[in-house]
């Protein structure tokens, strides 16, 4: 897990660029399925990506088969909450509770350059991707898993069962609850997920807070830095060094970072 103080940037200028791109062609599994790209980035550098798909089960083809012949993950959504024949829900999966709307949104995968993760911030990503892609949708499907196998250490079963639990308990937290096999559904009428949605905002930018003040205080040479407030809108507090010189720090997030300066002198100024 990385400290605030050594992420690359100020994590609470992280942002989501979500992109759906039309081929402009008649066929009918492309009206079923659509791909929506969710980007993050951090000053315009792509550090994460997620994928979602969003199934209409009014429309198009055949849901059930679209989903079957697109992938295999999808497969193992569309086997635990569809009905071959049909392509609607299953009467199991329709026993959510009513929401206007006949889509699925399916939550494909998620990467974030390792040198972002930590404290939550995947699942932050998440629900804020979720909320923006959900209208219309009757529900929200993942299944928790490893996408990235790269590391030595997930090549041994137990850890590697160790690390999806924890990510499945991840996407509990925000209201997944297990369906069928490996696929977990969250309602868009869940409270849970209005209420962490506004705990992770709120995480979020104390994050950012305490990323600012850090390095409000190592970059001067030589600046000691004693906090004197900390709250979700800002943070304020005076830096000194052995002369006596003082330099009072406040934090304004809600200024965009042209505006940003130090002021001397015990001055107040926007960091």
């Amino acid at each position: 897990m990385n400290l605030p103080s050594l992420l690359p940037g100020d994590p609470s200028e992280l942002r989501l660029r979500i992109v759906f791109t039309d081929d402009l062609k008649d066929i009918p599994q492309d009206d079923t399925l659509e791909r929506w790209d969710v980007e993050t980035l951090h000053e315009e550098a792509e550090v994460g990506t997620m994928a979602f798909y969003r199934l209409h089960l009014d429309r198009g083809a055949n849901a059930y088969r679209t989903m079957a012949e697109a992938s295999e993950e999808l497969d193992e959504t569309a086997q635990a909450l569809l009905a071959p024949d049909t392509g609607n829900f299953t009467e199991d999966a329709s026993t959510w509770p009513p929401y206007i709307g006949s889509a699925l949104l399916v939550m494909d995968g998620m990467t974030l350059g390792e040198q972002w993760r930590g404290y939550s911030r995947g699942g932050i990503l998440a629900t804020e991707a979720i909320h923006r892609l959900m209208a219309g949708c009757r529900g929200i499907a993942c299944s928790p898993g490893v996408t990235d196998l790269s590391s030595d250490r997930l090549k041994n079963r137990a850890e590697f069962d160790r690390v999806t639990a924890k990510i499945a308990r991840g996407w509990e937290r925000i209201g997944f609850r297990l369906h069928r096999g490996n696929v977990y559904l969250l309602s868009p009428t869940s409270l849970q997920l209005e209420e962490q949605r506004g705990a992770m905002r709120q995480r979020l930018a104390e994050l950012g807070t305490s990323w600012r003040l850090t390095q409000a205080a190592i970059r001067p040479p030589g600046w000691l830095v004693r906090p004197t407030r900390q709250e979700y809108d800002g943070c304020c507090g005076s830096l000194s060094n052995r002369g006596g010189t003082r330099l009072s720090v406040q934090t304004c997030p809600d200024r965009r970072r042209g505006n940003r300066s130090l002021s001397y002198s015990g001055d107040e100024g926007c960091l």
